[in-house]
């Protein structure tokens, strides 16, 4: 046996040096004439050269290093929705929900561009401290979401570019690229386009449904912006979805991942599951007999790679599934290899694997993450985010008056940040912080509320302090061995918060335990609810806990606070720890609340001359998969369109006041704005615009900048004109299928000045209009201020079976001077003109079109123009 393990071992040593010589001296022309075919000829070395336990291992999220072929641990979870999520603070841009509301896909792009920046500086980090394979450290990011928010109950739609399939994939175009690079070969970071496909609720029922659609709703709403991610963006990976579409698994179809992504788009790239999607084909679905046939299902199907939430766990062998499913003949050595050709040639082209020829890898130091230049965009892309759906001429907000700033949201600061974003950025600017800095000379006075479910801020530093005296708290941080953590800490610094930044550092291990000390002294006396979330420990007041965990809460747990007085020059002694491995994320909440929310609301207001109310939601309330059931809200989505209760009451309040009404509201998702639109002098929809969201929203009251979004979504007015949640059917939703009057229109929004349109020049281009136009038209600026304009270009069909009312088929944001002038083209190809059949074939139709060029959609009052069009045969398009 000894003889034959040596010989095993000379062996495996023969075969390794042969490698590296052949590695060594292949001249790159021999691997192929393209970029795809060269790193696909390195990764079949690579994976030619593991054994069957280290092929199984690279299947899921965490890949675990392989020295003896220098491979580095690599970590696929990487998440980086609408800013980068890391051990460090990052730059938090508006919620995507917000960024479809600019309508700039230009400004998207940028986004996108800052957030790759900052993924690879966090790429950086993970090399320079040893803790590559951690989330948050690859060079791919499992964005951006482009489902279709077809109902307002989601609660994941504020992920999402809104309700439309061209703005989707027009933004969801734009991010890609902007990820990527300007060649999507050699991408800076891969994009991940997701939830393939036809995903967008009920979040209660997401790990077992069966979505049936038909082949109509399928090509005409469901799968356009993805085909545009792939075949237009050339996204380099994709996620496919728990749900299961007409039967199959969507990890496990047929129809999407073999007709569609590799067959008709001709996809390349590699696919991810959601995190346990593989799991759910058993568990849930019960499509498949046991685990190890429900990973065969996914990998036969063309499933690259598993994500699986027991990985955060630490949990070991979980690629023992595929192990099984290999000995028992349900997949094949092959099948194996071609996932891990996919993965590795990803890693290749992105500059995580050495030795491509034409990827010249700079790493992007880590002071690039949350530099000037991206605190800027943050702002400038809030600000562009920002809807005014109403205003009777309290806006723009004089410099002198005395403002009353009320809501449960006037002053918070979580809020911004919505949801998938990393708890750490730049020190986010409330509503009432941006008046007091946008509008110095006037009299702004905040006015606390009662209770409210949206309470919860984090604690600034400014409120902590260290057992020694200093800003914020003494961490400390204690490497684990084995099953023991160590007694004495590897590193001891200063957080600003109940926050921890350990893998930030080198000596500080993957495995470990944090503790902070020291005290909370707040800036006024007065009444607080305070609550924490993923630390055991206590906060102290009197002697007793007045914040006490002893139990880690999870990720999607509901915030509780208790209600306490506090003294102002008290501190109050607090201890936390936590562990990781936990799902929760560690952070200390607090809101300061009125004691009498009516007295304060009449007392503070009698002298006012607006009152700026700012209500809303947050995405503590709608999200993702969330174990909260109050009134209004049930696991993360909606059961209602309506403001939480106690926000009506305010409002009604205010509004007896006899004072003007400016309604601030913060909400990833449609909410019924027909007592406002009747009540309140102003509506301004913001969103959860991000760290510099209060001083966007401040700008913009102050007319410092001009409101120019417009809404992605339709405003109903209540659950009753909808279809039930679950079913799929587009008929009776968006603005495309909907035929009631809805509160506000999808494509809505106003400006501080006016705009004018000349009539539209229509002219076909080459062989006649079916295969396509060109329109054209003159904006101009009507008003007395520079102000901002989204040119929207609807297309109306001939009646036909399954056509919607109309579909938007381009659009344009530009800013213009007063009496500026400037024209405006848009080329529609065949697929722009194109509309589907009852069957699912897209095809240009013979027939009358009409033509829509303006402010918002034909038929709601808005400046714009229209003009016919006649096309005269039938042109089919591929899917």
């Amino acid at each position: 046996m000894e003889t034959n393990m040596r010989a095993d071992k000379q062996g495996g040593l023969r075969r390794r040096a042969a490698w590296l010589l052949a590695a060594a001296i292949i001249p790159a022309a021999a691997y192929g004439a393209d970029v795809h075919s060269e790193a696909e000829a390195r990764a079949r070395q690579v994976v030619a050269q593991m054994s069957l336990d280290e092929k199984i291992d690279q299947l899921l999220n965490v890949a675990p290093a392989v020295p003896r072929l220098g491979i580095p641990a690599y970590n696929w979870w990487t998440e980086s929705l609408h800013g980068a999520l890391g051990p460090l603070p990052t730059t938090n841009f508006p919620e995507p929900i917000g960024l479809a509301a600019s309508f700039d896909a230009p400004l998207v792009q940028q986004v996108a561009s800052a957030i790759s920046v900052e993924v690879r500086a966090l790429h950086t980090l993970g090399r320079e401290t040893g803790h590559l394979g951690r989330i948050g450290t690859g060079l791919d990011t499992w964005s951006p979401n482009i489902n279709i928010f077809r109902d307002p109950r989601w609660g994941r739609g504020q992920e999402t570019y809104g309700e439309d399939p061209h703005l989707t994939a027009s933004l969801g175009v734009a991010f890609i690229r902007g990820i990527q690079g300007s060649n999507p070969d050699l991408p800076d970071v891969v994009a991940t386009p997701k939830h393939f496909a036809v995903h967008s609720g009920p979040e209660s029922t997401r790990h077992m449904a069966d979505v049936f659609v038909s082949a109509h709703d399928l090509e005409d709403t469901y799968l356009p912006a993805f085909r545009a991610a792939i075949v237009e963006a050339k996204a380099g990976s994709i996620m496919c979805a728990y749900n299961r579409i007409n039967g199959q698994p969507a990890c496990g179809s047929e129809l999407l991942m073999k007709q569609h992504l590799r067959g008709a788009w001709g996809f390349k790239g590699y696919v991810v599951s959601d995190c346990d999607a593989v799991i759910d084909i058993f568990e849930q679905h019960k499509y498949a007999s046991d685990p190890a046939a429900a990973a065969a299902v996914a990998l036969k199907a063309g499933t690259d790679n598993e994500c699986n939430t027991r990985t955060l766990g630490e949990n070991k062998g979980l690629g023992a599934r595929y192990r099984e499913a290999w000995q028992r003949g349900l997949i094949s050595i092959p099948d194996i290899d071609q996932a891990l050709v996919r993965l590795f040639s990803a890693r290749y082209r992105n500059g995580d694997l050495a030795g491509l020829p034409q990827r010249q890898v700079t790493p992007v130091p880590v002071s690039a993450i949350g530099t000037p230049a991206h605190q800027a965009l943050a702002l400038q892309a809030a600000t562009r985010s920002l809807v005014l759906l109403k205003n009777d001429g309290v806006l723009p907000l004089k410099p002198g008056l005395k403002l009353a700033v009320i809501g449960p949201l006037a002053d918070a600061t979580r809020v911004l940040r919505g949801n998938y974003s990393s708890t750490q950025s730049a020190p986010p600017v409330s509503v009432v912080d941006g008046l007091r800095r946008v509008l110095p000379k006037a009299q702004i006075k905040l006015v606390h509320a009662g209770a409210s479910i949206t309470d919860g801020d984090p604690v600034p530093g400014a409120a902590l302090l260290t057992p020694d005296g200093k800003p914020g708290l003494r961490v400390a941080y204690y490497n684990r061995r084995g099953e023991q953590y160590d007694s004495q800490p590897v590193l001891v610094r200063t957080e600003p918060g109940l926050e921890a930044s350990g893998l930030a550092f080198k000596e500080v291990d993957d495995q470990h335990k944090v503790a902070w000390d020291g005290y909370l002294s707040v800036p006024e006396s007065g009444l607080y609810r305070l609550g924490v979330s993923g630390v055991k420990g206590a906060l102290t007041v009197g002697g007793k806990p007045a914040v006490e965990a002893t139990a880690y809460s999870q990720w999607g747990e509901p915030l509780q606070l208790r209600t306490v007085q506090l003294e102002k020059g008290q501190r109050y002694p607090l201890h936390f720890e936590a562990e990781t491995g936990s799902t929760g994320v560690p952070g200390l909440f607090w809101k300061r609340i009125a004691g009498d929310a009516d007295a304060d609301l009449q007392r503070s207001t009698a002298d006012a001359d607006v009152i700026v109310a700012v209500v809303g939601l947050t995405s503590d309330l709608e999200g993702e998969e969330m174990a909260i059931k109050v009134e209004g809200f049930s696991g993360g989505d909606k059961t209602s369109l309506d403001l939480p209760a106690e926000q009506r009451q305010l409002l009604e309040r205010a509004k007896a006041l006899g004072k003007p009404l400016v309604v601030v509201l913060m909400n990833g998702s449609a909410l019924d704005l027909s007592w406002a639109k009747d009540n309140a002098a102003a509506i301004l929809e913001a969103w959860y615009p991000g760290q510099s969201g209060g001083l966007a929203v401040a700008n913009v009251l102050a007319g410092r900048a001009d409101p120019g979004g417009r809404l992605p979504l339709t405003f109903y007015r209540n659950l009753s004109d909808l279809p039930p949640f679950d079913d799929y059917s587009m008929q009776g939703r968006t603005y495309r299928y909907y035929a009631g009057t809805p509160v506000y229109p999808f494509g809505a929004g106003l400006s501080y000045t006016s705009f004018s349109y000349t009539p539209l020049q229509v002219a076909p281009l080459e062989g006649g209009p079916e295969n396509g136009i060109l329109v054209t038209t003159e904006i101009r600026n009507a008003g007395s201020r520079e102000g901002d304009e989204v040119a929207q270009l609807y297309l109306t069909p001939p009646a036909a079976e399954g056509a919607p009312r109309l579909a938007l088929r381009g659009f344009q944001r530009l800013t213009l001077k007063p009496g500026e002038r400037r024209q405006l083209s848009f080329r529609l190809s065949p697929r722009d003109l194109s509309f589907v059949t009852r069957d699912g074939v897209r095809q240009v139709m013979p027939g009358q079109y009409q033509l829509s060029v303006g402010s918002g959609q034909p038929g709601t009052g808005v400046a714009g123009q229209q003009a016919q069009l006649v096309l005269n045969r039938t042109v089919l398009l591929e899917q």
